[in-house]
């Protein structure tokens, strides 16, 4: 694997920005305020998901070509060292400048760090054309009778004889699934009896022989998610993820990286948000009530930053964290929601009735997605009981009453 950027493109500071986080952070805030595209990645705006993907994808190709989102990744997969404080730094900086953290990084945050503790190969093999843009994944876990509850899915994987397993089943709601180059799949390979201790996790190629998907349009008419099909897809031993039946583990471990780095980036993101809002209302004027609102939905995401900041120490220290995450998720589910229910009251008219352009369809999209930012990823109400059953020990519910 070449790094010709080491020496190059930072002046031989690769090891300097490891372990100086506060170098990196000096130095990546001036190359993206000398940035000479910066104000194109700026407004660039959008009609369709699929557009607004390959955009991103340019914007990761040049700031890997550059170095800079490689840090916090290993250099086995691509990266130029640090952990995930470097990211977190990362994400911190684009919403500084006022730029939109490319989406292909949601998933990455998500899938990623489970490739690398459970599948080093696969994650020296592929991660590297993530971080450049030339590839991303789905994420199929949800299927239409197995959305939170993830023990009764029914996708099953066999033996094939050779070594190998045979796919087929259903998910629905897999994340960038209708551009995604490769899947990570959660399967039954134990009796539907042993629930979670049946599950396995495979990395199926999202062009392989069998596997047909389906772009679901949403409210906004945009297909950011795919309902996916496996009719008898073959499925090679070396793509498990894991060991065959411990894909619960893997899933675990990639939950806490959902709700804690992914969080963290979706946080800065709604921060950026709330920085234009700002703006506008100063530009345009804005009723006491607005301004009053503004400062509380303010708190309420400063504060599931801070939660989340703690999280992502923990990760960066390898910590497992576990049940905490469900705070994480709380929150910062409910800080994305209401950051876009305040764009939508304090820009109603436009918001409704402007006049149509990509930039206002994509604050629209945004709007019309973060209806379901309490929802994926594990309800509110799921969050809710995990944090009574496991941290506060809460007695169980009872049910039918």
């Amino acid at each position: 694997m070449s790094a010709p950027v080491d020496a190059t493109v930072h002046g031989g500071r690769q090891h300097d920005y490891v372990s100086q986080v506060a170098l990196y952070r000096h130095d990546l805030r001036r190359y993206l305020r000398d940035l000479d595209w910066a104000d194109e990645w700026r407004t660039a705006a959008f009609s369709t998901a699929e557009d607004g993907l390959a955009h991103d994808a340019r914007v990761l190709a040049r700031l890997y070509a550059d170095g800079w989102n490689r840090y916090g990744w290993p250099e086995t997969a691509g990266g130029l060292g640090g952990d995930e404080i470097h990211r977190a730094v990362y994400y911190e900086e684009l919403g500084y400048a006022m730029l939109p953290v490319p989406a292909q990084h949601w998933t990455l945050e998500t899938l990623g760090p489970a490739l690398l503790k459970f599948a080093p190969d696969l994650a020296a093999e592929y991660l590297t054309g993530y971080l450049s843009g030339a590839e991303w994944w789905g994420q199929s876990f949800s299927e239409p009778e197995a959305g939170s509850d993830l023990a009764t899915l029914r996708t099953r994987a066999v033996d094939d004889g050779a070594g190998g397993f045979v796919v087929n089943g259903q998910k629905i709601w897999t994340s960038q699934g209708p551009t995604a180059t490769r899947l990570l799949v959660l399967v039954r390979t134990g009796t539907p009896e042993a629930r979670h201790r049946g599950l396995t996790m495979m990395m199926v190629d999202a062009d392989a022989p069998g596997v047909s998907i389906r772009p679901i349009a949403l409210a906004s008419g945009r297909r950011e998610l795919a309902e996916v099909f496996f009719d008898n897809v073959q499925v090679p031993r070396e793509r498990v993820v894991g060991d065959v039946g411990g894909g619960w583990g893997v899933a675990m471990h990639l939950m806490q990286f959902e709700r804690g780095m992914y969080g963290y980036a979706v946080l800065t993101k709604v921060l950026t948000e709330l920085g234009r809002l700002r703006e506008d209302m100063v530009t345009r004027g804005a009723s006491a009530a607005q301004r009053e609102r503004f400062a509380r939905v303010y708190i309420d995401v400063v504060s599931a930053q801070a939660r989340t900041a703690t999280t992502v120490r923990r990760l960066a220290r390898g910590e497992s964290v576990g049940a905490d995450s469900s705070i994480d998720k709380l929150l910062f589910g409910r800080a994305e929601k209401e950051v876009n229910d305040l764009i939508l009251d304090v820009r109603r008219g436009q918001m409704i009735a402007g006049q149509a352009s990509a930039d206002l369809d994509t604050r629209r999209a945004e709007w019309w997605y973060s209806r379901a930012a309490t929802i994926m990823g594990g309800t509110a109400e799921v969050q809710r009981g995990i944090i009574a059953d496991h941290l506060l020990g809460l007695p169980k519910e009872r049910r039918g009453q």
